[in-house]
């Protein structure tokens, strides 16, 4: 049977999920008294309770910490795409254009009377001792 890529990726521990949810809902309370706004009782509620579990290293924490690692296993199969799209469409194809435009052959794919497009090397091989 196949494996997916996102049974071979480690999930974290319960307690570094615990304390990194801990931080993020304490943000969350604390955010609002920046610009003179009140306390989130809630969120400071949350956050010392994913304290408390992510400490104490608690199996409560296992069954939404699968939950958020597959959120990012989707997050990152939506984004990744999207991102590289826009690397192509914003790097790579401009660069090609450019370089058809100017007829330029880089890798010398355009001698077709070469039985090999391997590129000889002339110069003498020297030693990998002082490379910089």
């Amino acid at each position: 049977m196949h494996s997916r890529e996102s049974d071979k990726i480690k999930i974290s521990s319960n307690k570094s999920f615990g304390i990194v949810f801990f931080v993020v809902f304490l943000i969350i309370s604390l955010w609002p008294i920046k610009s003179g706004g009140d306390l989130r009782l809630w969120a400071l509620f949350f956050s010392i309770i994913f304290l408390i579990l992510g400490l104490i290293n608690s199996k409560l924490l296992t069954p939404l910490n699968k939950i958020w690692f597959k959120f990012g296993i989707l997050l990152g199969s939506i984004v990744s795409p999207i991102v590289m799209g826009l690397v192509f469409f914003a790097v790579v194809a401009p660069t090609g254009i450019i370089m058809k435009i100017l007829r330029k052959d880089l890798i010398g794919l355009k001698k077709t009377n070469k039985q090999t497009y391997w590129i000889e090397k002339n110069s003498k091989m020297t030693s990998m001792k002082n490379q910089f």
